[in-house]
């Protein structure tokens, strides 16, 4: 089982900025894909992000240019600096980890851009 905790949601001006991160506990092997998605509401989740062990990165073109993940392999950890958020930002972010057929999730964490 794997276990995710994210942290760093908040409330933020347009234009600002926020860093998500999240701890993953458990069994993970080195082929784990790490990942954020959002939920905004009346919406369907949609990817943002993803980074695969070796640093390959993937992003939604809605977020590419503000958006950075990273990943730190020796502590099973994912990072996303948001930069320039605008109000179309705002949703519930969570934290995925894709491992062979599974996928877990975190709580989720509320991310709102508003003046």
């Amino acid at each position: 089982q794997v276990q995710l905790v994210e942290s760093g949601g908040g409330l933020v001006q347009p234009g600002g900025s926020l860093r998500l991160s999240c701890a993953a506990s458990g069994t993970i092997f080195s082929f784990a894909v790490m990942g954020w998605y959002r939920q905004a509401p009346g919406k369907q989740r949609e990817l943002v992000a993803t980074i695969r062990n070796g640093g390959t990165t993937n992003y939604a073109d809605s977020v590419k240019g503000r958006f950075t993940i990273s990943r730190d392999n020796g502590k099973n950890t994912v990072k996303l600096q948001m930069n320039t958020l605008k109000p179309e930002d705002t949703a519930v972010y969570y934290c995925n980890l894709a491992q062979g057929l599974r996928a877990y999730w975190g709580q989720g964490t509320q991310v709102t851009v508003s003046s």
